[in-house]
């Protein structure tokens, strides 16, 4: 069954993970489409900061902080409607509410997709997608798009891995994606996502591993300081 919630001029769909505003797609991490969903399902109630970190961080164990990134990002998100950041309220101490437009929601059978899949390679197989720019200064994309390039290139020389190429990996930039069409499209068994915050000399990149056949997060991982090397693949 296919889930659907319509509310103002937005539609999550909520299997494939992605926002709409109208017809397009809302830039928008899958951490924070997980977390609207499970405020759309309980609009008006209370959602505990628990129940919130489980569902978008299942069996991880994350700070706090991840959470207020998330919420700060799906209020950037919905305030490109008119006053539509204030729809997610923070209730100090308790977690927070949907307090938009009441969503109306669709259950209804889905059609397979028609979208040819490649076949999977003999061996792992990844594809680096372009890493989320959490600076709050676009200018800062460049930094996490050079992030991004030079990790493909130290994966690229790891023999027994396959690795898409660059031009193929960021076809997805700036696009909510479904990691499991990702899969079927590029023909891999994992894709990478991560974001990169970028503060004067300060440098915090995440970086988490999915594996696209059950939209499973393998682990994350953070990276703290003034510079850092990223030289190490822990996909078997």
């Amino acid at each position: 069954m296919a889930r659907t919630y319509t509310f103002g001029p937005f539609r999550l769909d909520a299997e494939a993970q992605v926002l709409f505003r109208g017809a397009e797609p809302v830039a928008l991490g899958q951490r924070a489409v997980a977390l609207l969903g499970v405020l759309l399902e309980r609009p008006g109630d209370v959602v505990s900061k628990d129940a919130l970190i489980e569902a978008a961080w299942s069996g991880l164990a994350v700070e706090e902080s991840n959470l207020t990134v998330q919420i700060a990002a799906l209020r950037r998100a919905l305030g490109e409607e008119p006053g539509g950041e204030r729809w997610i309220e923070t209730l100090p101490r308790r977690g927070y509410r949907f307090a938009g437009p009441l969503p109306a929601k669709d259950d209804k059978t889905k059609p397979a997709p028609s979208t040819a899949s490649l076949p999977l390679p003999d061996r792992p197989s990844i594809a680096v997608l372009p890493f989320q720019n959490l600076s709050g200064d676009p200018e800062q994309d460049y930094f996490a798009d050079g992030m991004v390039e030079d990790l493909i290139g130290a994966l690229s020389r790891i023999r027994w891995l396959v690795v898409i190429a660059r031009n193929s990996s960021f076809t997805y930039k700036g696009r909510a994606v479904d990691v499991k069409q990702v899969g079927r499209e590029l023909g891999v068994r994992y894709v990478l996502e991560g974001s990169v915050r970028k503060a004067a000399n300060r440098v915090r990149i995440t970086s988490e591993p999915i594996e696209t056949s059950s939209a499973t997060h393998l682990w994350a991982d953070r990276f703290d300081g003034t510079s850092r090397i990223f030289s190490t693949c822990r996909i078997g």
